[in-house]
């Protein structure tokens, strides 16, 4: 029954490739539990250090840090965050999607566009799709260092200080839960130091403020100079937001291989099924077939 042995090797097969599937969900699944508990840690970190830069900027408005002047955008720049590897379903496919179609308006304008590129899976896409790629970083791994990530962000901000780029975003995937994760377009500069804890119109018109708003409007006690610590903070602030999305991309990768694998289990179970009654009926056909020969065998004697 050559034809049965044939099935029941492609069964095997089968069932090799949903033992790895499996246990490669579940690898995704502990990661992707470990780099959301890093990027929920990283979070306060980037708010409060805005927080701080908008605070001083308010208070002192005299000085105006470069990364906070906003121009008429002749050229853009791109900080693009994707993948080191792939089996995470369409994670890379639908960011580029949404980063070709803004290139693609701002093509329309005109305006001409520089690209870094964070991920494996973004250098080989921008290999074949062609673009003006100032910066690669490859291999970050899964649990990327700030350092790693500096050299690639700082020839962006150099850029904009020189007036090579007037406005810089980055994309990258944002993690709304496990099911789902969507490509989002951040600006990263200018920035706009915007003070989250400005009075509300009660108290700017003079009414009784509410309980703890008097903690509202403060100044820090700083040296030498609040040119010097702007300086620091928005450059710190923007590797700090590169940090976040490269960490939340992670988990948005390790969410999406969970899923890519679970799809492939169950389907390598379905196909295990249609297999093994397409075995039966195959070996019900051979004994059928036997049991008729021997029958005519018999009756031709």
């Amino acid at each position: 029954m050559a034809v049965g042995k044939e099935i029941r090797k492609k069964i095997g097969s089968v069932e090799n490739t949903q033992k790895i599937t499996g246990a490669m969900q579940l690898v995704a699944a502990s990661k992707m539990r470990r780099t959301r508990e890093r990027m929920e840690q990283g979070r306060p970190y980037s708010d409060h250090i805005r927080q701080v830069i908008g605070h001083l900027a308010n208070s002192n408005p005299e000085y105006r840090h470069t990364y906070m002047n906003a121009r008429e955008v002749r050229r853009m720049g791109y900080i693009v965050v994707s993948t080191d590897k792939g089996l995470c379903g369409g994670l890379n496919a639908n960011l580029f999607r949404e980063l070709v179609r803004t290139m693609a308006e701002w093509d329309a304008q005109g305006i001409g566009i520089d690209l870094s590129l964070i991920g494996n899976k973004a250098a080989a896409f921008f290999r074949a799709l062609g673009g003006n790629v100032v910066a690669t970083i490859n291999n970050i791994g899964e649990q990327p260092a700030v350092e790693t990530l500096i050299g690639g962000v700082k020839v962006m901000l150099d850029a904009f200080e020189a007036g090579d780029i007037d406005r810089l975003d980055i994309i990258s995937n944002e993690f709304v839960n496990t099911m789902t994760q969507r490509p989002t377009i951040k600006q990263l500069l200018p920035l706009d130091p915007e003070d989250d804890e400005e009075p509300s119109a009660g108290e700017r018109e003079g009414l009784a403020p509410r309980m703890g708003s008097l903690k509202r409007r403060w100044d820090y006690i700083y040296e030498p100079d609040a040119r010097q610590l702007i300086d620091g903070l928005v450059t710190r602030f923007i590797e700090a937001q590169v940090y976040h999305a490269v960490i939340e991309n992670t988990a948005c990768e390790q969410a999406a291989k969970m899923i890519a694998m679970k799809n492939a289990t169950d389907a390598a179970e379905e196909l295990i099924d249609e297999l093994t009654l397409l075995y039966n009926n195959a070996r019900q056909a051979s004994i059928t077939q036997e049991i008729a020969e021997i029958v005519g065998g018999a009756a031709a004697v």
